[in-house]
């Protein structure tokens, strides 16, 4: 089947916000004497809830601490530190070039709506966007399917007609549980990581015009 739609995940393909709050934890962890490990940050890659690096801290020192208030404040360091990113290269253009092309788009996220919403319309793209689905629109976030099986939903396409841009492993298990094709995408983060097996990898979206990109899944739709 042709590909009818495509989705994208947001932290990480979008936008670089990885590796800001990787950053900010690991300085916490550092004030503290230890060390964040990408081993133990994977868990939070992807998903919502996998990790908890309080409770990580909270271990590690012995010390007891109050959680939401370092959360509030690892949160304002994180925001401060995203403020000034670019979208990450070739994403404005591939939006572009699926609506060209007649294809639907959506933004399929672990992340709050708020979150996504709020940096889609700060960079522009959001009139390139069909739909977005946050974590509130499910019962269970990646690597579960339900993000993307909805998106697929709304947007009135078969699963299988879908195309998703990934970049973490949490992303890329949760496209192939929905039946989708995908593309991984590693970004700073996530380019050290092993990630499970896909379509396609490529350094970053600029790589391939998304015709080039579906001639090589071998789903160039008829001109």
């Amino acid at each position: 089947m042709e590909t009818a739609a495509v989705i994208l995940d947001f932290d990480g393909l979008i936008v670089d916000t990885e590796s800001p709050i990787l950053g900010v934890w690991q300085e916490v962890f550092r004030g503290h004497g230890h060390e964040l490990s990408l081993d133990d940050w994977e868990r939070a890659l992807g998903t919502h809830g996998g990790y908890d690096p309080c409770a990580h801290l909270a271990e590690l020192t012995g010390l007891p601490f109050d959680h939401d208030e370092l959360r509030s404040r690892v949160r304002t360091r994180n925001q401060v530190a995203c403020e000034g990113l670019p979208l990450l290269p070739g994403v404005s253009a591939l939006l572009q070039d699926a609506r060209e092309r007649g294809l639907r788009t959506a933004v399929a996220s672990s992340s709050s709506r708020a979150w996504v919403e709020g940096w889609l319309s700060r960079h522009g793209i959001r009139p390139l966007i069909d739909e977005v689905c946050a974590r509130e629109d499910v019962a269970r976030v990646k690597p579960s399917p339900d993000l993307f099986l909805l998106a697929a939903s709304r947007l009135g396409v078969p699963p299988r007609a879908c195309l998703v841009f990934e970049d973490s492993p949490n992303g890329i298990l949760a496209a192939r549980r929905a039946g989708m094709r995908c593309v991984a995408v590693p970004n700073a983060v996530t380019a050290r990581l092993t990630l499970p097996e896909t379509d396609l990898v490529v350094s970053s979206l600029a790589e391939k015009t998304l015709a080039e990109l579906l001639l090589c899944l071998g789903s160039a739709r008829a001109e």
